[in-house]
């Protein structure tokens, strides 16, 4: 079955071909994607309660500072140390511009490349179905060439478009289940870092 597969596929036409190449293309990056956000996320997350359990017991900035450091991915970490190296702030009002500047660029972190995966489920099936009304325009050209509609007239042209319609959809789903996924983990790591944010304001300038 796998060999016949693979033989549609090279008897295809280059404009099928090219429908392949590209969803191909797509799936190999949405699954890059989505091995390289749950890497991430996992990281971020586990990072983010170490770092949380040592706000709780080191009161002292400073301290907390030095240890931040070792926290690269979490965003409550980095968007402390940003804000206690700066020390730029004179009043509430301008630490809580600061620290809302900071939590925007962390936020856009938590969402990288996830709108990739958004455009992939949203266009791949269109893609796809591009190929699947070129593979039966072909089909037609065939029956018009060979004066029968005979399968062995119609068989390449219906399969190169059931290919297509098959690898569309191979393409967009996953896609769509981990855009959805990981959106929702970005969304509740955001609520914790605008939670986190707003206690920083008093923790930083009492503790000044």
């Amino acid at each position: 079955m796998e060999h016949s597969v693979f033989q549609l596929i090279a008897q295809a036409g280059y404009v099928v071909k090219a429908v392949l190449i590209t969803l191909v293309l797509f799936s190999v990056i949405s699954w890059t994607i989505i091995f390289y956000k749950w890497r991430h996320f996992s990281k971020a997350e586990a990072e983010s309660n170490e770092f949380l359990r040592l706000y709780n017991s080191l009161r002292d900035p400073a301290d907390l500072f030095s240890a931040s450091k070792k926290y690269m991915t979490s965003p409550l970490a980095v968007l402390f140390r940003n804000v206690y190296a700066e020390k730029t702030y004179t009043d509430k009002d301008e630490l809580r511009r600061m620290l809302k500047r900071y939590n925007v660029l962390e936020e856009a972190k938590l969402e990288r490349y996830l709108h990739f995966l958004a455009t992939t489920g949203s266009t791949t099936p269109f893609i796809g179905l591009f190929g699947t009304v070129w593979g039966i325009m072909n089909a037609f050209r065939g029956i018009g060439s060979a004066g029968s509609a005979s399968l062995a007239v119609v068989a390449p042209g219906i399969a190169e478009a059931l290919i297509a319609t098959a690898i569309g959809l191979v393409a967009a789903i996953p896609a769509v289940v981990a855009y959805n996924y990981y959106l929702s983990r970005a969304n509740r790591m955001m609520v914790t870092l605008e939670d986190f944010r707003e206690e920083l304001v008093d923790y930083i300038l009492t503790k000044r």
